[in-house]
């Protein structure tokens, strides 16, 4: 497979075209890597089952690591996520859109590759512009974890996402200065209390503020 490399342009006609062919490579079932508020992901179809595998294959994922979500829209949240507690409210009114993702029982219709066969699903409501234009251009939310080979560091040059992606990936997008650099917070709400799964750019103090009475982070 031959990846495609494509710039991000200070001419918004350049972008637009971009993002259109990107999102029909998605829409086919195929493998885009983007820049995000965090570092670079490579994203599919969260619907597409067979392209949730390529994902796998892609970076020599192991199976029992679920993929994270991303959605461009909150009202796109219920079509990934079977319910959203009230615990959950205060971290979604704060930090989305933004680094945080945030872990729910899953929707049923979510293919069981993308929770690695569990309950749970990690979710995320971008803040980064172009990848907002991406997914609602595609029509669909997109599974998006870091674009890397398993076990290597999360990229955050695109020079690096084409060494570990280049014959895996449809394309690759680039635009390093648009990073936030760090990996998004991951907290999981679907218990008593909120767990604090990984901290990264969202820092457990703030989290804590963030708190309904009776729930605390473990």
């Amino acid at each position: 497979m031959k990846t495609l490399i494509k710039h991000v342009s200070s001419d918004e006609t350049k972008n637009t075209l971009l993002i259109k062919d990107a999102a029909d490579i998605l829409k086919k079932g195929g493998l885009v890597a983007f820049p995000t508020e965090t570092v670079y992901g490579i994203g599919a179809d969260a619907f597409n089952e067979k392209a949730c595998r390529r994902i796998y294959e892609a970076k020599d994922r192991p199976p029992e690591k679920s993929l994270i979500v991303l959605i461009s829209d909150i009202k796109d949240l219920e079509t990934v996520a079977a319910e959203i507690p009230e615990k959950a409210e205060p971290f979604i009114e704060r930090f989305w859109p933004g680094p945080l993702s945030i872990v729910f029982k899953k929707n049923k219709n979510l293919p069981e590759t993308v929770t690695a066969g569990g309950d749970r699903v990690a979710v995320r409501l971008t803040s980064h512009p172009l990848l907002k234009r991406l997914i609602s251009v595609a029509g669909f939310p997109i599974v998006a974890p870091s674009a890397n080979l398993s076990g290597k560091p999360s990229c955050i040059k695109a020079e690096d996402v084409l060494s570990d992606m280049e014959g895996r990936a449809d394309m690759i997008i680039e635009d390093d200065g648009s990073l936030g650099g760090k990996e998004s917070t991951i907290i999981d709400v679907t218990g008593d209390h909120i767990r604090l799964l990984r901290e990264g750019a969202v820092i457990r103090k703030d989290l804590e503020c963030c708190c309904l009475k009776g729930h605390g982070i473990i």
